[in-house]
């Protein structure tokens, strides 16, 4: 691994565990509204099935966002925004990987 690439990784490092222990805020925070999944999923036309896979989750884990027990982070969270931003793109682009 070159130097400098080592050093932004070790940066990165830093700041993730600066911001676990609460003494930096993180730099951007990726939030879905409440029941905004369902709505994200129906925008797709697909099943509750179908769009699990799409985006590699199970089907209970989707359940679980969409019945708002549980709420999408990180990654996921991410890929529904691209997802709301543009739905047939999303699932075209997705579904070709």
């Amino acid at each position: 691994m070159k130097r400098q690439m080592f050093e932004e990784l070790l940066g990165s490092v830093r700041e993730a565990g600066a911001i676990l222990r609460g003494r930096q805020e993180p730099s951007r925070r990726i939030a879905i509204p409440a029941s905004g999944v369902r709505v994200i999923r129906e925008r797709t036309s697909l099943s509750q099935s179908q769009f699990a896979h799409l985006i590699g989750v199970s089907v209970k884990t989707l359940q679980n966002w969409e019945q708002d027990r549980r709420r999408p982070t990180g990654p996921a969270a991410a890929l529904l925004s691209i997802i709301a931003h543009d739905p047939a793109l999303a699932v075209k682009a997705i579904g070709r990987v």
